[in-house]
């Protein structure tokens, strides 16, 4: 069972650095990022976690994407990881804030090229009409070698957490849970039932 101390940033980097030791995935970053959905259902997409510290938690893409629009109106989000090799999940709601332009352009520089380019000519979730004009403006820039700066729909959100829950898998099914919660003199820690 997990010691209670109230701080619930050092336990997510914990376990962040344990389960990125131990996975073989690609993709180690992955979590899932629901929203309300503009017709009141929830919206639930893998993103990738950029970038955590004790101000939240941040993800990027396109502002202009139906995860934009659904975040712009209700900044009320989750994240939620869920970690095979360590048998440990994680869930955290907060509320969704967007990143000034200065860390949005960092985290576009630190993209790969194909990447870069991919979020300039392409409007994220748009209507496809023209699939082979868009492969050929993405040709284009690609033999240009020219730097891709950052689209303005590109950016990010920074998730400031009110919950944190962290569950650690039994095969006993006796779960060990562990809820954080935020209050105006902290955090505070408190166990659930599996």
């Amino acid at each position: 069972m997990e010691t209670l101390n109230n701080n619930p940033f050092e336990l997510f980097e914990t376990w962040y650095t344990e389960y990125r030791q131990l996975t073989q995935s690609t993709l180690p970053a992955s979590c899932c990022l629901s929203t309300k959905g503009l017709d009141n259902y929830p919206n639930a997409r893998f993103v990738a976690l950029k970038h955590f510290d004790e101000k939240g938690f941040i993800v990027t893409g396109s502002v202009a994407s139906r995860k934009g629009k659904e975040i712009e109106h209700s900044q009320h989000v989750a994240l939620t990881f869920w970690w095979d090799e360590t048998g440990r999940q994680i869930r955290i709601q907060g509320d969704a804030e967007a990143i000034d332009d200065q860390e949005a352009d960092q985290f576009f520089r630190e993209r790969s090229r194909d990447s870069q380019i991919v979020s300039y000519v392409s409007e994220q979730g748009a209507l496809l009409i023209d699939h082979e004009s868009m492969i050929d403006t993405y040709e284009e820039l690609n033999q240009a070698g020219v730097s891709i700066q950052r689209p303005m729909h590109w950016s990010g959100y920074r998730i400031k957490p009110i919950r944190i829950e962290f569950l650690q898998f039994s095969t006993q099914r006796f779960h060990d849970r562990t809820l954080f919660e935020r209050s105006t003199s902290g955090w505070k820690a408190t166990k659930l039932q599996p």
